[in-house]
């Protein structure tokens, strides 16, 4: 591919790998593109951040097509995952240590089941205090992080498809389909207390993002041996 073409605009499908940040990601494939060509600058942006512990489906925009990120943002996500139950975390996923336990012998693979549907269609939810939303001009994981209480309000998401595809208990495996702005971290928690055991999330992974699927996602060694000309250096 030629500078031309990254600048006038591509849409790159990446697989984001665990414990990378989105802009990590972002800020390798930039700093790819500007070594091969060598040029100065060249726009890259994602269209909708993974958290480090999740791997999957991310969108990077080149060049002009960076106008396109906020639509792409907008698209239905589709999500694979695990959530253990039997205990919650103050982050609701594994990045924090397990604060409070809770039984799980009364569950049942029926209730299990049973408990999905009420989180189908609109539902109101409150994101979790580690994450990177803002509230007075600080990102709320500083607020969690200082020990500062913080109110987060609800907002209105969408959850179309709900399923729990695998009982392995304490672990249970899931896939969720849903809007913009839905939290997973927020749906496993609150799925927890649906069930009265207390629940995290341990393991997420995005395959789809409106029409974009994670199968045809690159690599970083992928994109520099499809795209780019040169060796990768580490």
């Amino acid at each position: 591919m030629t500078e031309e073409e990254f600048k006038t605009g591509q849409i790159l499908l990446f697989d984001k790998p665990l414990e990378w940040t989105s802009f990590q990601l972002v800020n390798k494939v930039r700093w790819l593109i500007r070594k091969n060509f060598r040029i100065k600058k060249i726009k890259v942006g994602h269209a909708g951040t993974l958290d480090p512990l999740a791997t999957g489906l991310l969108i990077l925009c080149t060049g002009k097509s960076t106008k396109l990120i906020e639509s792409l943002q907008g698209q239905e996500k589709e999500y694979t995952g695990t959530f253990t139950l039997g205990a919650t975390t103050p982050s609701f996923d594994m990045e924090t240590e397990v604060d409070e336990t809770f039984p799980i012998d009364h569950l049942t693979s029926e209730g299990i089941h049973e408990a999905t549907k009420a989180f189908l269609g609109d539902i109101q939810q409150r994101p979790p205090v580690f994450s990177a939303l803002k509230k007075d001009g600080k990102r709320l994981y500083e607020y969690a992080r200082s020990g500062e209480e913080v109110e987060i309000p609800t907002r209105t998401v969408n959850i179309s498809e709900f399923e729990i595809t695998k009982i392995e208990l304490p672990k249970v495996h899931f896939r969720v389909v849903c809007s913009k702005g839905t939290y997973i971290r927020s749906l496993a928690f609150d799925f927890g207390s649906r069930l009265n055991s207390g629940a995290y999330l341990s393991s997420l992974r995005r395959t789809r993002i409106g029409d974009y699927k994670v199968e045809n996602a690159l690599t970083v060694d992928s994109f520099v041996n499809e795209y780019l000309s040169m060796e990768e250096e580490t």
